[in-house]
C-alpha cells in the first residue's frame, strides 16, 4: 500500500556513512513510507532505524543476490510499492550496489528518485584542501602493486582532483605506487570521517606514503584525494638531462620512476622519453 502523499517508485536514499544523525529529513520521511527497503546488510540497516524510531520491511540486496532480488523489487514497483534503496553507509551506487537496478528499472519505464545525503567522497573532497571544481573519482585500486600502477597510468593526465577509497592495510603500499606513477603531488588522506576519531592528513604523496609505512595501517575507512595533473614547466632539454644521469647504473623503469617523482611529469611522457634515449645509439 502506497503511503498518503507519496508515489510509488524507487527511492535512492543515502544514510550516514558514520554519525547516525547525518541524514536528511526527507530520507527520514521515505524510509518510515516504504513498503520494502533493499539494503546491503538488514543488520546494519535495522540499526540505523532503531534509532530514528523507524520500523518496516526489509530485504538484502547486494552484489551476490542481485539477480535474485532484483526482479522481486521490480515486481513490487510495478504494484505501484515505495522501494527504498539503501547501502551499509553513504549514498547508494557510489563503490555500492544498485547499478542494475537502477537500469532495469528505466528498460520498464518505473520512476527511480533519487535523495542526496552523505557521501565519503564529496565529504573528503571538500576538507581536502585541493581543487574541486573538477575531480575524477576511481574508487578501489586493485589490490596487487603491478594491476595498481597500470590502473594509476590511466590517470597521470586527468585535469582534476582524482579520489580512491583505500583499504588500512593497503593505504601506505598505495600511496608509494601513487607517488611513482604520479609524481609528488600534493594529497590529503581522510578516515573515519563524521566519526569521533575523524582525521585528515595532508602532504605530498611520498611524504604521507613514508608515514603511514611507519606508523602502520590507521583504523577505519579511507578516502584519499591526490591533487590535479598541472603541466610542469620542464623543457625538454631538461628533461633529456635528468633522464641520461638516472639512467647511469638504472633499468629504465627506475630512472622514469625517479624522475617522475622529481618532476611531477606524467609517468607515460617520461618512460617513453627514457627508451628513446636508452635506445639512442648516442
Amino acid at each position: 500500500m502506497v503511503a498518503s502523499g507519496t508515489s510509488g517508485g524507487l527511492y535512492i536514499v543515502a544514510t550516514p556513512i558514520g554519525n547516525a544523525q547525518d541524514i536528511t529529513l526527507r530520507g527520514l520521511d521515505i524510509l518510515a513510507q516504504a513498503d520494502v527497503i533493499a539494503c546491503e546488510d538488514t543488520r546494519v540497516t535495522a540499526k540505523l532505524l532503531a534509532i530514528h524510531g523507524i520500523s518496516r520491511p526489509l530485504t538484502p540486496y547486494h552484489e551476490h543476490n542481485a539477480s535474485k532480488a532484483g526482479p522481486k523489487l521490480i515486481k513490487r514497483l510495478k504494484d505501484g510499492e515505495i522501494v527504498a534503496l539503501v547501502s551499509d553507509a553513504g549514498t547508494p551506487l557510489v563503490s555500492d550496489p544498485g547499478y542494475k537496478l537502477i537500469c532495469a528499472c528505466l528498460e520498464e519505464a518505473l520512476a527511480v528518485i533519487p535523495l542526496p545525503g552523505a557521501s565519503s567522497v564529496l565529504a573528503a573532497l571538500v576538507v581536502s584542501g585541493l581543487p574541486t571544481d573538477r575531480f575524477f573519482f576511481a574508487g578501489f585500486l586493485p589490490p596487487k602493486s603491478a594491476a595498481r600502477k597500470r590502473v594509476l597510468n590511466e590517470f597521470t593526465e586527468i585535469p582534476g582532483s582524482l579520489v580512491f577509497l583505500e583499504s588500512a592495510k593497503r593505504l601506505a603500499a598505495s600511496l608509494a605506487d601513487m607517488a611513482g606513477v604520479l609524481g609528488p603531488r600534493s594529497t590529503a588522506v581522510s578516515r573515519e570521517i563524521t566519526k569521533m576519531f575523524e582525521e585528515t592528513r595532508r602532504g605530498s604523496l611520498d611524504e604521507l606514503a613514508a608515514h603511514y609505512r611507519g606508523a602502520g595501517p590507521p583504523k577505519g575507512e579511507v578516502t584519499i584525494v591526490v591533487g590535479p595533473f598541472t603541466e610542469e614547466p620542464v623543457s625538454d632539454a631538461e628533461l633529456d638531462r635528468l633522464l641520461v644521469r638516472a639512467l647511469k647504473g638504472s633499468t629504465v623503469r627506475d630512472a622514469a620512476d625517479a624522475v617522475t617523482a622529481a618532476t611531477g611529469l606524467p609517468r607515460r611522457r617520461v618512460y617513453t622519453r627514457a627508451l628513446e634515449i636508452k635506445k639512442s645509439p648516442e
